[in-house]
């Protein structure tokens, strides 16, 4: 599945049809099954009608290396022109202008940079499963059209490409004058991918569009048992809280007809920090989830279902009592309020980190993800040391605490520091799913092979009643 494309040597592409199979040998010269005096009897006649022998198709189609090499040239053109336009727009604005406007434009560009890094990290995920004989299409209970690796680093490719190049395009218009179509670029850019993302014809990826968007409508409405891919991604949706807060500001925005206009930063508005639509964003995944871990503890009755909400639930205060600066006088926030908000900072921290290590891991993970089916390089670097264990439960441990800084309202202030702890987290989670995902597959596997030893057990006393109902 993940392997290059192997030619069938029936293939109408290279011979016609009725004749015999092709065989290539080692310096791929065709060679069909039949003796070599044939051949020559046959390459005799062709010269002599003044005829040339047929070309392969591999002869004349580019090397896949040169391919690469000439996309990856490409794409550095690309964002050196990308970067040369940017930057040279920006030196037009005037200095008290430039930083407004900078983060005008980072907060209707950067969730969709942090969806694209998600996006490209996944298909990393899926690349390491495949090579390790992890089998992730039967863990989330995927169909045969599923994408691989590959298309998804071909749908991250596009989305690099085109959300750089809409705000560039963003910069350049607003520093040239043109406010209004300015102005269009961020809404033309979400409506483009909404349409593409519900588009309800059989074209790009339409199973798998669909199979996300059932997934998201199960997550929200949880009406029915809860499956693995339901909370997986329910996981991933509580990492990209800043995604969605942003986005969420940024439509906002759109709505109130406030795109390419920095005087909202300076008098607060409808869409401003005080809005109490950006606290209700943020909790909205971890409600999702806990509503999910509800639904299992009805269907399942176990226990660790409700642990397990419990865990979702100590997000809700770290970002109410956040907002609440907002809101109250700041004496008020000082004294009471914020001590209460770290409070609630460290129990959400350390109880996502050990639910982390000791649930979701389980600790016995941590044994074959990096083993791969062919070892090289990264299968010995990373197979069984004892640094990756200390570095992945470290950096958890860290990124878990980071991430309250995040989903605090009170602390994104400056939105590039806001921005690098976003991606630190999607980076966080990336490394999560790797042991997430294998515990999963351990557990499927140890469930199979008990199955089949009790159904091994049952054959031999069916044999064993059958032998002594015959001796009788």
């Amino acid at each position: 599945m993940f392997g290059g494309l192997a030619v069938p040597a029936n293939s109408p592409h290279l011979r016609k049809s009725g004749s015999r199979a092709v065989v290539y040998d080692h310096d791929e010269y065709e060679v069909e099954n039949g003796s070599d005096d044939d051949l020559l009897h046959s390459i005799e006649a062709n010269d002599s009608r003044g005829g040339t022998t047929p070309m392969s198709g591999s002869a004349m189609t580019p090397s896949p290396i040169l391919l690469w090499r000439f996309k990856v040239l490409l794409f550095l053109i690309w964002g050196c022109i990308c970067c040369k336009i940017g930057w040279d727009s920006v030196m037009r604005m005037s200095a008290d202008k430039r930083d407004l406007f900078l983060y005008e434009a980072f907060l209707y560009f950067n969730p969709l940079l942090l969806a694209a890094l998600m996006v490209w990290l996944w298909g990393i995920n899926l690349w390491f499963f495949a090579q390790g004989g992890v089998n992730y299409a039967k863990i989330f209970d995927l169909d045969q059209n599923h994408l691989t690796h590959r298309e998804i680093w071909k749908c991250a490719t596009w989305m690099t490409i085109i959300v750089p190049t809409s705000m560039t395009a963003y910069i350049y218009l607003y520093s040239h004058g043109e406010v209004s179509y300015a102005a269009s670029q961020p809404v033309l850019l979400y409506a483009a991918i909404m349409l593409v993302l519900i588009f309800p014809f059989d074209i790009f990826y339409f199973s798998s569009r669909y199979f996300f968007l059932r997934t998201l409508w199960r997550i929200v409405f949880p009406l029915q048992a809860i499956s693995f891919a339901d909370f997986f991604l329910a996981d991933i949706l509580t990492s990209m809280v800043k995604v969605f807060s942003d986005m969420e500001r940024s439509v906002c925005r759109m709505v109130h007809r406030q795109v390419a206009t920095i005087a909202w930063l300076e008098a607060d508005s409808v869409c401003g920090s005080h809005s109490v639509a950006i606290p209700l964003v943020l909790v909205l995944p971890y409600l999702f989830r806990l509503n999910q871990c509800l639904r299992q503890y009805k269907d399942t009755g176990e226990k660790t279902a409700l642990l397990n909400a419990l865990k979702y639930s100590t997000a809700v205060p770290v970002i109410f009592l956040s907002a609440l600066k907002y809101h109250v006088f700041p004496e008020r926030w000082t004294n009471f309020y914020r001590p209460l908000w770290l409070l609630s900072s460290v129990v959400n921290s350390s109880y996502s980190f050990y639910w982390d290590v000791t649930r979701d891991w389980d600790l016995s993970g941590f044994t074959r993800i990096f083993k791969f089916n062919k070892p090289n390089l990264f299968s010995y670097m990373l197979h069984g040391r004892r640094w990756v264990y200390i570095w992945v439960i470290g950096s958890n441990l860290v990124l878990r605490c980071t991430w309250t800084y995040k989903l605090s309202a009170h602390l994104r202030h400056n939105y590039l520091t806001v921005f690098t702890i976003a991606a630190l987290e999607i980076f966080r989670r990336f490394q999560w799913i790797f042991f997430r995902v294998e515990n999963e597959w351990n557990k499927m596997n140890s469930k199979s092979h008990m199955q089949l030893s009790m159904s091994e057990m049952s054959n031999e006393e069916e044999k064993l009643l059958h032998s002594n109902n015959y001796n009788v």
